[in-house]
């Protein structure tokens, strides 16, 4: 607990800092080019610019406990209602993208350890390489590019067909969890067109480093004394790699599948702006380019504290995967 509260107070200092720093003036933001002196200071003080730094930093830490982000410059709304919106796009795009990288890159990456050398191996290392190596705004720009713009196959982003727009809305804000609760399948159907290429692209990019790592884990179990003992007893390849090697690695595993996951949410900035998704990552992109502060810092603080929640659950669950973590 003192290591999460720690994190944590480092994340706000880190964040006001960086508020701080950068070279844009939040009156500015909010009054735009045409203001006089007067306007000018009533905001400044209005801030709380004119007041010590330690001050204006209780006053940010208190704000952010009351989830108090501020106000958008851009939407003229509060930024926690705008993550509270856009959140949950990012939310699902990630857990269907490591949903499909897991289900992938983990035996892909335990095949290529069991047959080492054999061009099973080979392929998994090169399609690890490749999308390890691969920047993935290229590939989402290269998928739009043959499979919409030439082949017609997907659509051009957004999460859902206009005709469909706003037929769900369930309580998670996760357009295929809510369709599927209220049983709209047209809806259903129309979200997975969408997600589809965005999510196999981060699912891509997930597979590749899960495969790295799946091999490299099994490789060292495969090398041990109890494995070299259990094949002179005669015992078969199967039982050695699911029932003995694997179960020593799945804290490794679920450890490496954390931070893919973590990595994903950070990763959507990039697809979400190739594909025109509508999540966190997009939002992220705007306000940067607008020079919107308040949700900047209110992007990075949620990506920061959905990450310190997970790797607090990741601990939760070592403890029922591996009795002796307990």
């Amino acid at each position: 607990m003192v290591a999460i509260l720690t994190t944590l107070f480092g994340l706000l200092l880190l964040t006001f800092i960086i508020g701080r720093m950068i070279p844009a003036d939040p009156v500015i933001s909010i009054l735009g080019d045409n203001f006089d002196q007067a306007a000018y200071d009533r905001v400044y003080r209005e801030l709380g610019l004119d007041r010590p730094v330690p001050e204006q930093f209780l006053t940010y830490v208190q704000n952010i406990l009351h989830l108090d982000f501020g106000q958008s410059n851009v939407t003229r709304n509060p930024v926690a209602a705008d993550l509270a919106r856009v959140f949950p796009a990012t939310l699902e795009l990630a857990v269907l993208a490591i949903f499909i990288g897991t289900l992938l890159g983990v035996p892909l990456g335990i095949a290529s350890a069991v047959r080492r050398g054999t061009w099973v191996d080979h392929l998994g290392r090169v399609v690890g390489l490749l999308g390890y190596s691969t920047p993935i705004f290229w590939l989402g720009t290269m998928v739009i590019l043959i499979f919409y713009a030439r082949l017609g196959w997907i659509p051009g982003g957004g999460r859902i067909d206009l005709y469909n727009d706003g037929l769900v809305e369930g309580p998670t804000g996760m357009l295929i969890l809510d369709a599927l609760m209220a049983r709209e399948w047209e809806v259903l159907r129309s979200a997975l067109h969408h997600i589809a290429a965005p999510a196999l692209l981060l699912g891509y990019a997930a597979m590749a480093y899960l495969s790295r790592m799946s091999r490299s884990f099994m490789l060292e179990q495969l090398n041990q004394e109890y494995i070299l003992t259990a094949r002179a007893k005669g015992l078969g390849q199967r039982p050695i790699v699911w029932k003995h090697a694997f179960r020593n690695i799945r804290v490794q595993l679920l450890t490496v599948v954390t931070l893919a996951f973590c990595g994903l949410l950070d990763g959507a900035v990039l697809i979400e702006t190739v594909f025109g998704w509508p999540g966190l990552g997009q939002y992220l992109t705007a306000a940067l380019f607008y020079a919107d502060m308040n949700a900047v810092l209110g992007s990075v603080l949620l990506i920061g504290l959905i990450s310190i929640l997970i790797n607090l659950l990741t601990d939760v669950v070592y403890r029922f995967v591996d009795p002796r973590t307990r």
